[in-house]
């Protein structure tokens, strides 16, 4: 008796781990710096992983919600994503990579003018 439960505690043990394994190495749908950002959606239309894009989207900072980012900044955060995004795919332009980002952006390409413009 006490052998069977042993073996039901640890098959469940093992079952329990593999769920929690799986779910942790699954890419997020949405980046943690940038809670409104579809990750998935922005690979596939780049043609890319999903982690592949939250890698290069790491070092960028976008402004503080509700707030425009400086001119320096939007040229800044596009050359680092940009450059980064080329090596996944050397096919993504900068036209591409606006269009993408215009449509899954929270405001759409209004929400990323600069402030002094």
């Amino acid at each position: 008796m006490a052998n069977g439960m042993n073996i039901r505690i640890t098959a469940s043990m093992l079952v329990a781990i593999m769920a929690l394994s799986g779910s942790a190495v699954a890419t997020p749908a949405f980046l943690p710096e940038d809670p409104k950002r579809p990750v998935d959606k922005i690979g596939h239309d780049l043609n890319i992983r999903p982690e592949q894009f939250t890698a290069c989207f790491r070092n960028i900072s976008p402004a503080p919600q509700g707030t425009r980012p400086t001119a320096e900044r939007v040229h800044s955060n596009k050359a680092m994503l940009l450059s980064c995004l080329q090596k996944a795919n050397a096919n993504i332009t900068n036209d591409r990579l606006d269009e993408v980002m215009d449509r899954h952006r929270p405001g759409g390409r209004e929400a990323q003018l600069p402030m002094n413009e």
